[in-house]
């Protein structure tokens, strides 16, 4: 397939990028998160004692800024989140002839990356809305999304968590190159904060919401004026338990249904951090050397890398093993302390805000990695 793409160049041609309109800092956080584990602390006081339960322990600002590098983030929906009493956002539910909040925000992406590659909607004939959760299991968000725009065509959603954004983009090349679409629109509205534990003191800061959207299409048709040639992407996923949610229509299911299932750790986002860190980390920079090798460049020739925005060691872990001690901050650009980790979306909102410097002929590489385990890499050349 590689042959293929070098005989049929396809380029990225615009990206865009949705912010949610509500931000919520670190110390609007913490001051929520200890107010509730006082009051859970206090109200359980005999059986955490008695040694029945744990104690839920306090967060604080120094604690997440050394974990993650996150200072804020942001939010489709902020009342209730820091309400001691709920901790999770309130969602009005929409009606089915009303647009989804996840088809909302990926409309709003797909918009400005339209009008960055020149494109009309009517020109993209595929859709692909790739994130890490979905609202609803059907009809396919994208498909909402088709519509929405009026493209024309097919449309799909799909989901690898971290890596979503990445795959979604080779799917998009595949078709592109085989000739079963002309241009294609990659979405991914990362809708993440329902799915957020904010009662966990180890992850309640770790995500925020965002969209981002992406143009592909063959280099012959290409009018936008930041192009960016895909030399060649690499693909690798491993079975994996420690990054995980179970929560699905099966718990409704279960044996014994009561009220508190859905609020139990095993329904929301959790991971076993180190042993990510040292499996996954590894396996995503190995991928990289073996991309750059097999494609006869020098790591010296990458002018820049849009890792995925997990947490900042994660990515000054990458950043030495692949390009030594020092590196030029602009090289290897975050978006941490802004957006906190977008799952999918955020590698691309990092190349969307750090891209248009860049030179003719200048390398770079787009890379995500995260649950599955799950590794996307791309490079890129500038047209």
């Amino acid at each position: 397939m590689q042959k293929r793409l070098a005989e049929t160049p396809v380029v990225m041609s615009g990206t865009g990028l949705f912010t949610p309109p509500h931000t919520i800092t670190n110390e609007e956080l913490v001051t929520a998160h200890n107010a509730y584990a006082d009051k859970f602390n206090q109200e359980n006081a005999a059986a955490i004692a008695a040694g029945e339960i744990k104690e839920i322990p306090h967060s604080s600002v120094e604690f997440i800024e050394k974990a993650s590098g996150i200072k804020q983030r942001f939010a489709m929906f902020k009342e209730g989140i820091l309400d001691v009493e709920r901790m999770m956002p309130v969602i009005p539910r929409r009606a089915p002839e009303e647009l989804s909040i996840s088809a909302e925000m990926a409309v709003a992406a797909a918009t400005e990356a339209l009008e960055r590659a020149g494109k009309k909607a009517q020109d993209v004939d595929l859709v692909i809305c790739g994130a890490s959760t979905s609202e609803r299991p059907w009809p396919a968000v994208a498909i909402e999304i088709q519509q929405a725009l009026g493209c024309s065509g097919y449309a799909f959603d799909m989901s690898v968590a971290c890596s979503t954004a990445t795959f979604a983009i080779s799917s998009a090349i595949d078709a592109l190159v085989s000739g079963s679409a002309n241009c294609a629109l990659v979405v991914s509205p990362e809708f993440f904060t329902p799915q957020l534990n904010f009662r966990d003191r180890d992850s309640h800061f770790i995500f925020g919401d965002v969209a981002t959207a992406v143009v592909l299409e063959r280099e012959e048709t290409a009018t936008g004026k930041q192009l960016f040639r895909v030399l060649d992407r690499k693909l690798t996923t491993v079975f994996s338990n420690n990054i995980r949610t179970d929560f699905s229509y099966l718990t409704r299911a279960e044996p014994k249904l009561v009220l508190e299932r859905f609020f139990e750790p095993d329904q929301w986002f959790v991971q076993q951090g180190r042993k990510v860190f040292k499996e996954l980390l590894p396996l995503t920079v190995d991928l990289i050397k073996s991309q750059i090798k097999d494609c006869e460049i020098d790591i010296a020739d990458v002018r820049r890398m849009w890792l995925h925005q997990a947490n900042i060691n994660m990515i000054r872990f990458a950043v030495q093993k692949l390009l030594g001690p020092d590196v030029e901050p602009e090289r290897t650009p975050n978006v941490l302390d802004e957006y906190a980790n977008t799952v999918s979306a955020g590698a691309i909102v990092a190349f969307h805000k750090f891209h248009a410097d860049l030179s003719s002929g200048d390398k770079g590489i787009i890379c995500s990695f995260g649950a599955g385990y799950s590794v996307g890499s791309l490079l890129l050349e500038k047209v």
